[in-house]
């Protein structure tokens, strides 16, 4: 699919919308990009019959996967064409996408509305322009976080012109809407997390790293092989933590990991972590339920 076609298709299809109404040009049985439950986890909720799951694996492999050619795309959970009942969302964590965009190419300008939304770029540099005013370009090592609020446009593109920029873009539900759109961008430095805990994210803006509107913090580490981590939940009474493998391999409280597996638990204090490769981790601690 042409780089204009997805947009038109995407946008059209909700994926620039983040309420529980999808305004969509397909079937109705496919208007389905941004439903939310609010149950813990979605259908990871224990029940009954499953009254001591509190983890859900999601193996690399498993992901929905969409390659437009200018775009090459992994999602975690359900978005855009990509639709998996039981993987609609992780809490008020919405949109896990591991996106590869070719050298020149990009995101047009598209709309957003009450969203959190995070970049982390992996590779190579993505430029970001938006409907306040901001020109920016975002290089592994930072982390940019836009409140969508009320509404804004932006569009994001691959800064270079002989090579792919590779990233992570993470949507998570607001625990306020209509607040005042914004945007922010930090330089962390990669040392810091190296064989340590490094926070990325946290819902104080007087924090280290981003701030946004959700009880939620993000961080990250690099670990050797053979070293081990301990993270404590801030909010263990109401949050669970999505782990997603980098790279490397881990074994976060007895579960092997492989290169880009995901594996959210709820119910839990705290997180041993212990790298059986060398690896790169992202943790994200969020509410399971959504109000």
């Amino acid at each position: 699919m042409k780089r204009k076609e997805f947009i038109k298709n995407t946008v059209l299809g909700g994926l620039a919308s983040t309420t529980g109404i999808v305004v969509s040009a397909e079937p109705k049985e496919k208007q389905h990009s941004l439903e939310i439950s609010k149950q813990v986890g979605f259908n990871h909720i224990k029940t009954m019959e499953t009254k001591t799951r509190t983890t859900v694996l999601h193996k690399a492999e498993t992901r929905g996967k969409a390659n437009h050619g200018w775009l090459n795309s992994h999602h975690s959970f359900s978005f855009a064409n990509y639709y998996n009942p039981e993987r609609m969302n992780f809490g008020v964590l919405r949109v896990l996408n591991d996106d590869v965009v070719a050298a020149g190419m990009g995101f047009g300008t598209h709309p957003h509305n009450n969203m959190e939304i995070i970049s982390i770029p992996l590779e190579g540099d993505l430029e970001h322009k938006d409907s306040m005013g901001t020109s920016a370009v975002i290089k592994q090592g930072d982390i940019q976080v836009m409140s969508a609020g009320t509404g804004i446009l932006h569009s994001e593109y691959n800064a270079n012109a002989d090579r792919k920029v590779k990233f992570l873009q993470i949507w998570v539900v607001p625990n306020e809407k209509g607040v005042e759109p914004r945007y922010d961008q930090i330089s962390l430095n990669l040392e810091d997390r190296k064989n340590k805990l490094q926070q990325v994210l946290s819902p104080n803006a007087d924090d280290t790293g981003v701030w946004i509107h959700q009880n939620a913090w993000f961080n990250m580490t690099s670990l050797e092989k053979e070293k081990t981590l301990n993270y404590p939940l801030n909010d263990a009474s109401n949050n669970g933590v999505y782990a997603f493998v980098i790279e490397g391999n881990v074994t976060i409280n007895g579960q092997p990991l492989e290169r880009r597996d995901g594996f959210g638990l709820w119910d839990v204090e705290n997180l041993e972590i212990t790298a059986d490769s060398n690896a790169e981790l992202l943790l994200m601690e969020v509410p399971m339920n959504i109000e």
